[in-house]
């Protein structure tokens, strides 16, 4: 979430970080695992130097080499834990040809099951890993293996939610993930080039090409980047490669699920998370915890006190190594459980800096605020914004704003690199006239805001498509910004993420965004709200030039200028709703 309309610009699901210094560990390097099909994947496996028992795996299935989690295998492997980093299907030295997401659950049982078969195995086998590698942990449990004991699914990618699109809007990020991906080696420096990234998706912005011609612009053909395009919403390429609610409701071993307030991912994770908690038995519930930091995505893995802009208390930054082996030792050692996990949700209050605890998600708000979007005139920008009340609006003009898709302002002001992207407000200084702005009065206490925030708005637009963004704040009494949480939607997806309907011209048409991420802050006595909600203009993202076409196929040709009413009267009550948690609570 690095701009205003909270667009995660970069989804870094992966991480490379310092080696750890680390004794008493002993080495295999090129382990061959067979697969059902014949292919082998390849692993390199880390033992504990003296060790005379089998004792537990644990294994990370990464795409990005197992080279890039070296640090990870000596720490655990120096803790009392065979590691195992095992490259997925085709990619460092595994046999057969890598298609993200396809086929790591099929492949991953069976890494599993050879693991737990080894001299050097007690026969219990766990994961460790976030991102991808969160991904397939959950990709692996729907499969069954008998073996495994418990999955620590961190940041957990979610095809069809978060990745490759985000609500069905795609990233030009796309390109720069397969590029890494693509062969078998790292192609690490070519992914870290953030210059040229910056220059190519601005070349295709500016040139107003189409979204699907974007592997070429960069030289990368890919066959993967154009099946991405064939499958422009959540259908069933992407239903197979995820738990179905079958699936969920068999799945019964301990689960230990980590995200963060900023991490692109946060939608994927909880996507996981929640569905469990809905088809899941009481027993996996109960078994079930969720563990919710201020952090961003490579946060969740190692979190860090101070990112874009923001600092948090010491306590902040869990040692997810230490509780990663806590967990495994309860889970695979009859040891105790963590002492962190005082209750099933852990989630941290930014602002009060503390962590707190909740037997679910949904029962973290206690209370409601509901806030009426209203102006006197205009809500075009910070300096002349409507308002939030808490009364309903009576009579009152629409407030409105225009995207033209051939307009480059936005895109061109927008910052390749801004480490205080989460403090900046250079994006709603000047709007160029597409989004508007509404402030609510400042607090008479502080309140503590914990979960999802719902926005309802009510639009009149003339076109049959748009790419629409919402992004909440928290304005500090000496005018300083902090990002709170934000949410997207394409238009004609306003009913559902599978079900297309265009827009009627003219007509006043309800959309409801109740897919903001979770955020939980303290907000001070005297802040206030800001509610940013306009159109999305990116060069970082396929751009809708509102034509109502197949998004990815369209170009400046097709473009249609969206020009956008935004109601509040009485009749189409546009509200933001506010998850509170009353002092003292939960």
């Amino acid at each position: 979430m690095r701009s205003w309309l909270a667009v995660p610009v970069i989804l870094a699901i992966f991480g490379t970080e310092p080696m750890m210094a680390q004794t008493g560990v002993d080495m295999t390097w090129g382990v061959k695992i067979p697969l059902r099909d014949g292919a082998h994947l390849n692993a390199t496996v880390y033992r504990p130097h003296e060790q005379k028992d089998p004792l537990p795996i644990v294994f990370t299935f990464t795409p990005y080499i197992g080279d890039s989690y070296t640090d990870r295998a000596l720490y655990f492997a120096s803790h009392g834990y065979v590691y195992a980093l095992v490259d997925v299907r085709g990619r460092g030295n595994s046999e057969g040809v890598f298609e993200p997401f396809a086929n790591e659950g099929r492949d991953g049982y069976d890494a599993t099951e050879w693991l737990a078969r080894q001299p050097w195995s007690n026969g219990k086998v766990a994961m460790w890993g976030g991102s991808y590698a969160g991904f397939d942990q959950w990709s692996v449990a729907k499969e069954f293996p008998p073996h495994l004991v418990t999955i620590v699914p961190a940041a957990s990618v979610h095809p069809g939610v978060d990745f490759p699109s985000s609500f069905n809007i795609k990233y030009a990020y796309d390109l720069q993930w397969l590029t890494y991906t693509s062969g078998r080696t790292g192609n690490l420096k070519t992914f870290e080039s953030g210059d040229f990234w910056s220059q190519k998706s601005r070349e295709m912005y500016k040139a107003h090409s189409a979204f699907e011609d974007y592997d070429k612009l960069v030289g990368n053909p890919s066959p993967i980047f154009q099946k991405w395009i064939q499958h422009p919403t959540s259908d069933a390429y992407y239903d197979a490669m995820v738990p179905t609610g079958d699936h969920y409701k068999k799945i019964g071993l301990p689960i230990l699920t980590i995200t963060g307030h900023y991490d692109d991912d946060q939608p994927g994770a909880l996507t996981f998370y929640g569905r469990h908690m809905k088809f899941g038995s009481a027993e996996a519930r109960a078994r079930h915890y969720l563990i919710i930091g201020p952090w961003d995505h490579a946060g969740t893995r190692t979190p860090k006190a101070e990112m874009g802009g923001l600092k948090f208390a010491a306590a902040s930054a869990l040692d997810l190594n230490k509780l990663h082996e806590e967990w495994y030792a309860w889970t695979m050692k009859a040891g105790p459980k963590p002492g962190f996990l005082k209750n099933r949700v852990a989630y941290y209050v930014m602002g009060a800096e503390e962590w707190k605890y909740a037997d679910s998600l949904e029962g973290i708000p206690n209370g409601a605020q509901t806030l009426y979007l209203s102006s006197n005139g205009g809500a075009s920008d910070v300096f002349h914004s409507g308002n939030l009340l808490a009364a309903k609006a009576g009579s009152s003009a629409p407030d409105a704003w225009t995207y033209d898709p051939l307009d480059n302002r936005a895109g061109d002001a927008e910052p390749t690199e801004n480490p205080s992207y989460l403090t900046s407000q250079a994006g709603l200084i000047n709007l160029f006239g597409g989004g508007l702005v509404y402030h609510g009065e400042p607090f008479p206490a502080a309140t503590e805001v914990s979960g999802f925030p719902k926005l309802t708005v009510w639009l009149r637009m003339n076109v049959p498509d748009t790419d629409l963004g919402a992004t909440l704040y928290e304005i500090l009494p000496d005018g300083t910004s902090i990002q709170l949480s934000g949410a997207i939607m394409r238009a004609r997806y306003r009913d559902g993420l599978r079900q297309e309907n265009p827009v009627p011209d003219g007509v006043p048409v309800k959309y409801v965004f109740d897919n903001f991420t979770f955020f939980s802050r303290k907000v001070g006595k005297g802040s206030r709200l800001r509610l940013a909600i306009g159109s999305l203009n990116s060069p970082s993202l396929e751009k809708n030039y509102n034509g109502g076409g197949v998004v990815a196929k369209e170009t400046g040709k097709d473009a249609r200028a969206a020009h956008i009413q935004l109601l509040h009267d009485a009749e189409h009550p546009s509200s933001l709703e506010l998850p509170i948690v009353k002092s003292g609570e939960p």
